[in-house]
Order: C-alpha cells, then sequence, then structure tokens
C-alpha cells in the first residue's frame, strides 16, 4: 500500500513538472544591441534607458507579432559573437546584412538602406572624398566601415571600440578622416557643425537587418511578418521624422 501511494505521488509530481515546463509565460527573447550608435540606439543620458531608432522599430515589430523582447547592451564584437554562439536570440544594431555574416547569423528582410561615407574636420581642404583618403583613418572594429578603409592603398586604418571614439580621434586631430554608415556620419556632423563635415557621397550600398541566431527559424518568420506590418504602415517614415 505504501510503495502504491509513493507511486501516485511520484506520478502527480511528474505531471506537475510537465505542466510546469510546458505552460507558462515564455521566456522574454534577448535582443542584443551596441548602444552607440546615435540616432539609431544609444544611452539616454538622463534616463538611462536605451533609446533610438532601432529600438523604436524592434518594440513595433515585437507588439505587432506578439513577441515579448527585453535589450541587453553588448559591445560591438561581443555581440556579433554572441550571435554566432547563440548566446543572444536577435540583434539590432544598424547590422549590415552580408555574405560574410550570414555564415554565423540569420537575417531578416532589410528594413533601411545605408553606405558608407567619408567624414573629415571643418577645416580640411585635402580630402574631399573616399578616392584621396591618406594618412590614418578611423572606423569602429569589425565595421563595413573598417574594412572599406581597408581596401583604401593610400589610407592607414586606426580601428577604435566604438565610433563616437572615432569621431573624437578626429576633432583631436589623431586621424585624418572617419568613415561610417551615413546616417551615423550625419549626426555627428549635425551636432558639432563646427568641427565637421561629410566629403564625397556614399560609396557603398549596404542594408540593414535584424539578425536571429541561427535555428532560430520560427523567429525569423515571426520577426519578417512584423517587419512587413511596420512598414505597409510607414512606420520607419514615422521614425525617420522622429529620430533625424
Amino acid at each position: 500500500m505504501k510503495n502504491l501511494i509513493w507511486i501516485i505521488l511520484g506520478l502527480i509530481l511528474a505531471v506537475g513538472a510537465l505542466a510546469s515546463c510546458g505552460g507558462g509565460e515564455e521566456a522574454k527573447i534577448r535582443v542584443a544591441t551596441d548602444a552607440l550608435w546615435p540616432p539609431f540606439e544609444y544611452v539616454d543620458d538622463e534616463t538611462k534607458a536605451i533609446v533610438g531608432f532601432d529600438i523604436d522599430l524592434m518594440n513595433a515589430i515585437a507588439e505587432k507579432a506578439d513577441l515579448d523582447i527585453e535589450f541587453v547592451n553588448v559591445s560591438w564584437d561581443p555581440l556579433l559573437a554572441g550571435m554566432a554562439q547563440g548566446t543572444y536570440d536577435a540583434a539590432i544594431s544598424s547590422i549590415t546584412i552580408t555574405d560574410d555574416r550570414k555564415k554565423d547569423m540569420l537575417f531578416s528582410d532589410p528594413y533601411y538602406a545605408a553606405g558608407q561615407i567619408v567624414v573629415v574636420q571643418k577645416s580640411n581642404t585635402t580630402i574631399t572624398s573616399k578616392d584621396n583618403l591618406t594618412g590614418n583613418v578611423g572606423a569602429q572594429l569589425g565595421t563595413t566601415g573598417a574594412m572599406e578603409v581597408e581596401k583604401i592603398t593610400a589610407a592607414t586604418l586606426k580601428n577604435y571600440d566604438d565610433i563616437g571614439l572615432a569621431f573624437q580621434a578626429l576633432m583631436n586631430g589623431q586621424v585624418n578622416a572617419v568613415v561610417c554608415d551615413n546616417p551615423v556620419a550625419m549626426q555627428y556632423v549635425v551636432t558639432n557643425p563646427d568641427k565637421l563635415k561629410i566629403v564625397g557621397t556614399v560609396f557603398t550600398s549596404e542594408f540593414y537587418g535584424i539578425a536571429v541566431a541561427k535555428g532560430k527559424t520560427e523567429l525569423l518568420e515571426k520577426i519578417n511578418e512584423g517587419l512587413e506590418e511596420v512598414l505597409e504602415e510607414d512606420i520607419i517614415e514615422t521614425l525617420e521624422e522622429k529620430w533625424y
């Protein structure tokens, strides 16, 4: 009889454990972002919250797709490594879709067209475009901007852990120019009009996408569905007006 009671109790506990595993709220989706790229993602000085174009966009997609997300602020290289290792479920951080990155992660449909451009000091009259870049040129480590500078024979790439440090080096005269995504370049020039200027035109064709960990195809489908609704409702245009 005692054995029977223990067996019944064991079955009850087993059923309860299965119910707790299968039921309840789903775990939050961890979305990595390198919050050093205004106006796309950065930390608000007053509220200390992560804000920006990408943050609003991901929140809008999550609402449309009924996803429960949380943002994780992580620097650029660990972000890419984390996505490759499946540490994060997804990432949105002005990430250009490239064939090389596709080897390590999945990508949503494109949501923003961007490209590389050159920024110099306001007083610089020597550098007029990427075609006559010379000397030390700053870019953020591991970005497509850094990759483009490496292709220029007369330029010497100076890598920085974040793009803000590259621009600080430019304003201090430690590098001759900075190469980065056009929207980010515009933001720094607008906030430092007496020190910086853009030269030449956008010289690459790139598209931002939301990265998703490999194997999470269901999550990718939901993100694309949410993104499609966002695009249909012209939410991208609204965000451009807000953040530019």
